[in-house]
């Protein structure tokens, strides 16, 4: 393994990158370039085959009735709210504040009113306890993220909403660091009334460009994210619904995807092998977070006092890290004064936890001696 020198002089090993897309490429490139290959030369690119072969597909693997493919992750949230039937301007969408924004986006672009639930610390997902102190006469839907492969228990949302007769509050499962994920044996998306996925490049199930779907076995939400998802039609040229859009996952996207899917357990396992690498040699003041059971990983999350200890400790390792994610939602400039609540705690364990976070690498693709690596260098974090 090839050496090099830090400014301090010592010997720091071969660089890890947070990800490497083209690893995993590598492995389906044969497949892959096949199979685009033949969608260019039919000279259908949009609306064809390849989506609805995909759609059935993923919606068999999540055992759902529905999939609409759709442009990106952010547009899926956003056409799911457009179709829960949740007012605007006034009403009121549960959600988390330390998920990336995403779900924030999508509820302003449509004139809904974020309410920050907090999280589980363990965990770092929703606390159902929190969503429910956060329920109002204006809630018409709970975003369930299902965060760094980790699950929200939709079972118990489910459960606890209805114990308060407030059935008719839609929950959306927020699936995109979540593909293949399981509570109480069911794959996450097919819990909730909807469920949305990012195949953004990263994801465990990624494209290569952007793309994302809804997914449902309700006839009528289906039927309207469909119709909404193009610019409202009813059938070619007539709107029946207003609030469309055009957003559609083009059919090479789609082939790449197709390819991918069958692999999707195996390439979570790999994930899982990688942090489980992590877990066992973690310092006692280092730990990641506490997988629920089902669970796949998206990325691998240390919290510790320490954070930027750490953080600096692996990069004179030559070991690229990120923080997934820096800012609460409710804290963005953008953001700041605009109708919003938060949680009676004021979100104290989310405020406390993104001091605290801390991604390091875990892609598929990674070699014995990288994982090795990251390891010996956890392992070597010397104690407080």
């Amino acid at each position: 393994m090839t050496e090099a020198n830090n400014r301090t002089g010592a010997a720091v090993q071969t660089s890890i990158p947070f990800n490497d897309l083209r690893r995993q490429y590598d492995v389906f490139a044969a497949d892959i370039e096949s199979e685009v290959l033949k969608v260019l030369r039919t000279g259908w690119w949009l609306n064809g085959t390849q989506v609805r072969d995909f759609a059935t597909a993923f919606a068999d693997y999540v055992g759902a009735t529905h999939c609409i493919p759709v442009s990106n992750g952010t547009d899926a949230i956003e056409l799911a709210l457009k179709a829960s039937g949740c007012k605007a301007p006034g009403g009121e969408v549960i959600t988390v504040a330390n998920a990336g924004g995403y779900t924030t986006t999508a509820a302003r672009s449509v004139g809904l009113i974020p309410v920050y639930a907090d999280i589980e610390e363990p965990t770092q997902v929703m606390s159902v306890a929190s969503a429910m102190v956060c329920v109002s006469e204006r809630t018409g839907v709970v975003v369930a993220t299902h965060l760094y492969g980790n699950t929200v228990d939709v079972v118990e949302l489910r459960r606890r909403l209805n114990e308060i007769g407030r059935q008719d509050i839609v929950i959306i499962e927020d699936c995109a660091q979540a593909h293949g994920a399981r509570v109480d044996g069911r794959i996450v998306g097919s819990i909730g009334d909807m469920s949305t996925f990012s195949f953004y490049p990263t994801k465990n199930l990624g494209a290569m460009g952007d793309a994302g779907a809804v997914v449902s076995s309700s006839d009528e939400f289906a039927g309207k994210v469909r119709a909404l998802q193009q610019y409202g039609w009813g059938s070619k040229y007539q709107i029946v619904l207003e609030g469309g859009r055009n957003s559609r996952m083009d059919e090479v996207q789609a082939a790449i995807l197709r390819i991918l899917l069958p692999s999707l357990d195996r390439l979570n396992a790999e994930r899982a092998r990688i942090l489980s690498s992590y877990e066992k040699v973690a310092p006692s003041d280092v730990a990641f977070i506490q997988r629920r059971a089902g669970a796949v990983v998206h990325l691998a999350v240390a919290m510790t006092d320490r954070r930027d200890d750490l953080r600096n400790f692996l990069a004179n390792r030559g070991i690229a890290t990120d923080i997934h994610y820096p800012i609460l939602d409710c804290d963005q400039p953008a953001w700041k004064g605009l109708p919003m609540r938060v949680s009676d705690d004021n979100l104290a364990v989310s405020r406390r936890s993104i001091t605290r976070i801390l991604s390091v690498p875990c892609f598929v693709g990674m070699t014995v001696g990288e994982i090795e690596q990251v390891a010996s260098a956890l392992a070597e974090f010397p104690a407080s």
